[in-house]
């Protein structure tokens, strides 16, 4: 049996008349009269007497009424389920991030988020490589830079300094520079592979390249580097740590500034928005960057 035929039985006999169903079930008035002749032949009797007053259950219909109650009872439990599972935030979010943000600030930032959204499964790209995010390798992508790529969308969300730093080793052998010049009288740790493209690392290869004593081309090893007593480095803000001191600022070229960005496909995706969301507020306001 269909269950609109069922809708419209209760309908009629919650209202008392064909009017009344009509404008509950927002159709015209020949429309239900048809479809309840349907259904009494389809059950082989009728259901309500026709009286001038209006409609009244029959015997049949009279049995059939609880039953009905109780199917639409049913389905409206149904559809809650079904429209509260549709609307609540759950599934998968993909985030990539650099290892240091990964390391330092994601895994106490998405331990908070989880206890509000618990259904929401967090899985973490480590890298500063570019994804593609056409094909949802990553849904959020977050980078530190002065221009993010132009097919993805975002807001920057603060400033990402630079200075240069040296390890408490270094420190206690030499006396420390205060300002650039004096960087030619000190051994310097310099970046390689793709990090020879970024700002700092390419004006410290054209100026102070004699004193660079070792490269790396990673800024989380290149902080260890630098505790370690191999030099002085460039190193973002979001370095900072117990084992390296920050000496003066120097950021080369135009500010980095760190990102959240998302395909514009996806900037409508509930579950997508509550992690951004999240992820900006936080970043924000901890002030380690």
């Amino acid at each position: 049996m269909d269950w609109n035929a069922l809708k419209l039985f209760l309908a009629i006999a919650e209202g008392g008349s064909l009017a009344a169903a009509a404008k509950k079930l927002s159709v015209n008035h020949s429309t239900v009269f048809r479809r309840l002749n349907g259904l009494e032949q389809e059950l082989g009797g009728r259901l309500f007497e026709r009286h001038a007053h209006g409609y009244e259950l029959t015997t049949t219909g009279e049995g059939i009424l609880a039953l009905a109650q109780n199917i639409s009872s049913e389905f409206d439990d149904l559809e809650r389920r079904v429209l509260g599972k549709d609307i609540a935030p759950n599934g998968v979010v993909k985030i990539t991030a650099p290892n240091n943000i990964a390391y330092r600030f994601l895994p106490a930032y998405l331990a908070e988020f989880n206890e509000h959204y618990p259904d929401i499964r967090i899985e973490l790209l480590v890298s500063n490589q570019e994804f593609n995010m056409n094909n949802r390798q990553a849904d959020i992508a977050v980078r530190a830079t002065p221009n993010p790529p132009e097919h993805l969308i975002g807001k920057p969300l603060r400033d990402v300094k630079w200075g240069v730093y040296c390890g408490e080793a270094y420190a206690k052998k030499f006396s420390l520079p205060e300002r650039l010049e004096e960087l030619q009288e000190h051994e310097l740790i310099g970046g390689s592979g793709s990090m020879i493209d970024l700002p700092s690392f390419s004006w410290l290869e054209k100026n102070f390249s004699a004193q660079i004593q070792v490269r790396c081309d990673d800024l989380v090893s290149m902080s260890y580097f630098t505790e370690a007593g191999l030099g002085l480095a460039f190193l973002p803000d979001d370095q900072q740590r117990q084992g390296i001191q920050r000496l003066f600022t120097f950021t080369p070229g135009d500010v980095s500034k760190l990102w959240l960005l998302i395909h514009p496909d996806l900037r409508n995706v509930g579950r997508i928005k509550l992690v951004m969301q999240f992820l900006a507020s936080k970043f924000r306001e901890d002030d380690r960057l």
